[in-house]
């Protein structure tokens, strides 16, 4: 069924589990994420990114997402991720979308606040709900993850949802996005502090490549929404690569690929708590 961010997030956080935002590129990956949601029981926040539209295109693969999620046995939440400009927020919304992250992280605070702010009015006439950033959760190719500047401080978060009317704030305590060239050093006691400030649920960007204790840990101290997508690619690469050794047709190869996706989802819905949780 579809429902939007306010559905599934209060009551992870309230249950000290996360639900995963897995972003799909394609139906291969979405078929492999809401077959894993509906075998674990699990609500399941699907999507894409602004910067993934040049690997399938908004139009083309936002129907789809629609219909497999309203179609699903277990709650979807279907969101558009990294949202970067107006334009292509408002179209996710008129194609159906759920719901909205407005990332303005990376350039002027009090813009990111009046744009924000804006996106909240909008995605909420049409029943959305909104994720923003405050604070930036870097790239890990350019080993931005490790630097504290840029890290949320509860402050600024108190004020950032004030402002806007989020309905879930993404964090930046020392993830990044990306494969990690050094181990991400993540900042517990910070986080901890948001969540004591802000009752607002609060997301981990950057989260494919953090241990499992580091994801025990975040979601033991606040974080209610993590989102992955490297471990999916890695996961259809893997498979890929084996149906191809094996000389395996090209129809073959593509359900071995679903069928790795579909584990490398379960792995993290079993890691997040959020088994049984539909």
């Amino acid at each position: 069924m579809l429902v939007n961010l306010n559905d599934v997030l209060k009551k992870a956080q309230e249950g000290h589990y996360a639900v995963g935002l897995f972003n799909t590129t394609d139906t291969d990956m979405a078929e492999a994420v809401i077959a894993a949601a509906e075998e674990m029981q699990s609500p399941v926040v699907i999507g894409t990114a602004e910067i993934l539209l040049p690997f399938g295109e908004l139009k083309l693969i936002a129907p789809s997402l629609r219909a497999l999620a309203e179609r699903a046995s277990v709650p979807v939440v279907l969101h558009y991720d990294h949202g970067l400009t107006f334009d292509r927020c408002i179209e996710a919304l008129k194609l159906g979308f759920s719901s909205i992250m407005f990332d303005g992280s990376a350039g002027d605070n009090e813009q990111n606040l009046r744009d924000t702010a804006e996106i909240v009015k909008i995605a909420h006439s049409f029943g959305a709900s909104v994720e923003g950033e405050i604070g930036h959760v870097g790239n890990a190719v350019d080993g931005d993850g490790v630097e504290d500047d840029m890290y949320t401080t509860p402050e600024e978060a108190v004020e950032f949802v004030k402002a806007t009317g989020v309905d879930a704030l993404a964090v930046a305590i020392g993830t990044a996005h990306g494969v990690y060239k050094t181990k991400p050093k993540l900042d517990i006691e910070r986080l901890k502090a948001i969540r004591s400030s802000c009752d607002t649920p609060l997301v981990l960007h950057g989260g494919s490549g953090l241990s499992d204790d580091d994801f025990k840990n975040t979601i033991k101290h606040g974080i209610a929404k993590v989102n992955i997508f490297t471990d999916l690619c890695v996961a259809g690469v893997k498979a890929m690569e084996e149906g191809l050794k094996e000389g395996k047709a090209y129809l073959d190869i593509r359900n071995m690929k679903v069928e790795e996706i579909k584990k490398a989802v379960i792995n993290k819905m079993e890691l997040f708590g959020s088994k049984g949780k539909a």
